[in-house]
């Protein structure tokens, strides 16, 4: 059996000591339920966490009350160096800089929150070997972000913590039974049933970007063939794009040219009415319907919450014609109990995906403290 994110550790040896923090970026000015538990968080302590989303393109950090109510928040762009070391210092700056700006010491903050791309071992608390994260392979990140910033650091995996955040904060709150898809540069997903979060085996769970629709279908960047994430993830679909447009049509227009074509283009023509652009969203949408059929048949959720690519494509060019595709699929009782609904978040949901693993290690460690 893992242990789920354990108690708060000394700080780690090795090549990862002795952080000091640069000063780098700009500043903008209902807790979830875990197995997590960590016995060096007082019963009484301060009421404010710092939450971090670590992603590929972006580095998004946020204070927050337990509440989930956000106090400050903080973006750039990752930049990343390929080496994790350098990497986590630039992310340390930009903690102390956003709590020094808003005058938070760090004596304050009762936990870390890291939200990141996975594969995540659950028992060491690493950070495996994300594709999306070159150079970071068996990163100690939790621990390194402790020894920095004296508090306790909860990991999560980036899907599962944004499907937390729009349980908590967004389009599933209220939902016992909820799952969370976004169409990124892949496809990731988080499971919550009976009210909380469902992780599975070494954190497998929610893995729907790499169920086949298509048995020995296009190679998809896991590895395997035919997986959904090779049909609708943003890199694939993408590419995909740019080997069918027409170099005068008019998403390489709106791109700038063919080579260029990312699926905000296309989603930007098929609302103008282009007709590539239309069938090829179309596809999109017969691909993932294709995919929620399965997840309603086996988890039977209350709310479906799809982020990125369905929700900027909007109620009538993609979420209305999935649920169509759904309910004619499945027992018409079934399909016609759950929604099928765009995220609610928006530019938010990085703030709240990396407080909520915090959130949800300050609830256990009090429940804990009450039993």
């Amino acid at each position: 059996m893992f242990r789920l994110l354990p108690t708060y550790r000394q700080p780690t040896p090795g090549p990862y000591r002795g952080l000091h923090p640069p000063v780098v970026g700009s500043i903008e000015a209902t807790p979830a339920p875990s197995p997590w538990r960590s016995s060096r968080i007082p019963h009484a302590s301060p009421g404010l966490v710092l939450g971090i989303d670590l992603g590929g393109t972006k580095i998004a950090l946020a204070v927050g009350d337990l509440s989930g109510g956000l106090r400050a928040v903080f973006r750039r762009a990752a930049e990343l160096s390929g080496d994790p070391e350098r990497d986590l210092a630039a992310i340390v700056g930009d903690a102390h800089r956003l709590l020094a700006r808003v005058g938070i010491a760090r004596e304050q903050l009762a936990a870390l929150g890291l939200s990141s791309p996975g594969p995540i071992d659950p028992e060491s608390r690493h950070i495996v070997s994300p594709p999306n994260l070159p150079g970071w392979t068996d990163v100690p990140a939790p621990a390194i972000l402790e020894d920095a910033l004296g508090c306790p650091c909860f990991l999560e995996n980036d899907a599962n913590a944004a499907a937390l955040a729009e349980w908590h904060f967004g389009a599933a709150r209220g939902a016992r039974d909820a799952v969370y898809l976004t169409m990124s540069t892949g496809v990731g997903g988080g499971l919550i049933l009976g009210g909380r979060l469902h992780r599975g085996v070494g954190w497998c769970a929610g893995e729907v970007g790499h169920a086949p629709v298509e048995w020995d279908g296009l190679p998809c960047a896991c590895g395997l063939r035919g997986c959904l994430e090779a049909y609708v993830g943003g890199r694939a679909w993408a590419e995909h794009l740019r080997s069918r447009a027409a170099a005068e049509g008019r998403v390489a227009q709106l791109a700038g040219g063919k080579e260029r074509i990312q699926p905000e283009h296309l989603v930007a023509a098929a609302h103008e009415g282009d007709a590539f652009a239309v069938a090829e969203l179309d596809r999109f949408n017969d691909y993932l319907a294709r995919s929620l059929v399965q997840i309603v048949c086996t988890v039977a959720p209350e709310v479906i919450v799809l982020g990125t690519i369905p929700t900027a494509a909007g109620e009538r060019l993609c979420i209305a014609p999935i649920q169509r595709r759904v309910r004619e699929r499945v027992w018409a009782r079934l399909g016609a109990r759950v929604r099928i609904v765009p995220a609610a978040l928006g530019e938010r949901l990085p703030y709240y995906a990396g407080l909520c693993p915090a959130l949800a290690g300050v609830e256990e460690s009090r429940r804990g403290g009450a039993s």
